[in-house]
């Protein structure tokens, strides 16, 4: 017992002689002068999101209020729900909703799976040199502005000079007008997929050359075709990374390509071209009378409605996959 007490003194007198831990702040405070570059380098890419995400978001009131420019948005008079009744009861609400839904459903069905066929072709590629080739040639729309690419789809689509008519002349087919309602749909899909494969399949490249090669050697030894390969070691190896990046895209489902959409735009095609994002652009900068509060009652009631189903989407990748965003 002796024993025992004279060594809990030792112990509280070695603890009495040993200097104080720092506190938090000084911890804090030695990590940032330890990585201070670091920190810097951080704080660019923290104020602009700061500036252009977050500070933005002191401007939805508007949505609330009978915004003017003379008051401002705190001084304007409040009211609530006006506008996003006003825009759910109004004539353009369903047509406008069911035009983002459907070109959305159009593009993520035809085009999510292509960047991961292309990413797992390029993997089983023997020759390099063909392998880099196709992929800077698939990599390269990418760099190309949206205006370029609606006219180049205009020059190319001309019924009376384009290439495209003039090979589709030569088959026997009819020209393409894509100018009309039947082909806006097809138009803004295809060029979207032409312009953004090849800088997706990036992604699933650099989650398939994470995948243990052991695998691919014991699948060969044991006389798996190529299919099998992809099929029991490919895929799955990249699926989290497939479901991060669908939960992603359904976040963004109300979210098109509002300048293409808007160049390809006419009056023969308003009926199937004319989504949320151009209207708020016509109803709140390009009337004659700007509806500010309406136009960003709009914007938020899209916004609400995007959050919703990417965290719907989450939790059913979560409970089926057993992969999510979080």
């Amino acid at each position: 017992m002796t024993t025992v007490l004279s060594s809990r003194r030792d112990q509280k007198a070695d603890s009495a002689a040993a200097p104080p831990r720092p506190r938090r702040r000084v911890r804090v405070l030695r990590e940032l002068k330890r990585c201070w570059q670091l920190y810097v380098m951080l704080a660019v890419p923290m104020l602009l999101l700061a500036i252009y995400n977050y500070w933005p978001m002191y401007g939805v009131q508007i949505a609330f209020r009978d915004y003017n420019v003379v008051d401002g948005i705190t001084g304007s008079p409040w009211a609530g729900l006006k506008y996003f009744q006003r825009f759910v009861e109004s004539y353009q609400f369903w047509p406008v909703v069911k035009n983002t839904i459907v070109l959305n459903l159009y593009e993520l069905v035809a085009t999510f799976p292509l960047p991961i066929v292309l990413a797992i072709g390029l993997n089983y590629v023997r020759r390099r040199w063909f392998g880099r080739t196709v992929q800077m040639v698939t990599y390269a729309p990418h760099f190309i502005s949206t205006v370029i690419v609606v006219g180049m789809v205009f020059v190319l689509a001309d019924p009376n000079t384009g290439l495209l008519n003039g090979l589709l002349h030569l088959v026997g087919l009819g020209p393409i007008d894509v100018t009309s309602p039947g082909w806006f749909r097809h138009v803004y899909v295809w060029s979207g997929a032409w312009q953004s494969v090849g800088f997706s399949a990036v992604v699933y490249l650099a989650a398939l050359s994470g995948i243990d090669p052991q695998l691919y050697e014991a699948a060969v030894i044991d006389g798996a075709s190529k299919l099998r390969r992809i099929w029991h070691i490919d895929l799955p190896g990249i699926a989290p990374v497939a479901v991060i990046l669908f939960v992603l895209t359904m976040g963004s489902m109300f979210t098109l390509g509002f300048e293409k959409v808007l160049l390809l735009q006419n009056p023969l095609n308003f009926g199937v071209s004319e989504v949320i994002d151009t209207y708020v652009y016509k109803v709140g900068l390009a009337s004659d009378i700007p509806q500010y509060s309406y136009a960003t009652a709009i914007g938020l009631f899209k916004s609400i409605l995007a959050l919703v189903l990417m965290l719907s989407a989450n939790k059913i990748a979560r409970r089926t996959s057993g992969w999510s965003l979080w």
